[in-house]
């Protein structure tokens, strides 16, 4: 479901009927680029299948995990970028096979003109990704490495339903904005600590 039901069940059909209609859908491959920096945005994705991951990316290169975009959500960034008509500011990653409803930006604002619950969908999200990206920054700033790598473990378990997740020690690296080198340092640490096991890829949480 979309968007949560409301005691108007007759407005939250409507709602839900119109975003299929104006909107496709599309499918993306994991790891599949969904979104560049810099590109503009012509519509707004809805997660129906899959997640998607959210990064930015500094002036060296380097890449920084923001949050995630689970089934059900959209991405606050997209939204403000595309009413703004203004370029993308992050990088839209198919965590896993995913698939988006992309809603033109043309049919978002009559949305927000025609129902009001869709306006409140969209101040809901703004709200939960202000406080993940609240999270990042006191993470970055006030948190030791060994701490984020398990919190981003961790993450990644319950984005996959799964204690052991599939990725290698240069992703994660990636995903923090750090050196694999310290990556790899830090998770033997955790692993003589009992804290996680680590396999060939593959990183599983005790």
């Amino acid at each position: 479901m979309i968007i949560e039901k409301t005691e108007d069940d007759f407005s939250f059909n409507r709602i839900k009927e119109k975003l299929y209609e104006y909107s496709v859908s599309k499918s993306f491959a994991e790891g599949e680029t969904i979104l560049k920096e810099n590109a503009y945005i012509r519509s707004i994705p809805i997660v129906i299948k899959g997640s998607v991951r959210v990064m930015k990316t500094d002036s060296e290169g380097r890449e920084l995990l923001l949050y995630y975009i689970k089934s059900g959500e959209s991405c606050i960034m997209s939204f403000l970028g595309g009413m703004h008509q203004d370029t993308s500011k992050i990088k839209a990653i198919a965590e896993e096979e995913t698939e988006l409803l992309l809603i033109p930006i043309e049919k978002v604002s009559l949305l927000i003109k025609e129902y009001p619950e869709w306006l409140d969908y969209i101040f809901r999200l703004y709200h939960k990704r202000f406080e993940e990206l609240l999270d990042v920054v006191n993470e970055v700033a006030f948190k030791k490495m060994d701490d984020r790598i398990l919190h981003f473990i961790q993450n990644k378990s319950e984005l996959g339903g799964n204690k052991t997740i599939h990725i290698t020690h240069e992703q994660i690296a990636t995903e923090l904005g750090t050196a694999r080198v310290v990556v790899s340092r830090l998770l033997k640490q955790m692993e003589s600590n009992g804290l996680v096991i680590l396999g060939r890829n593959k990183i599983s949480l005790v």
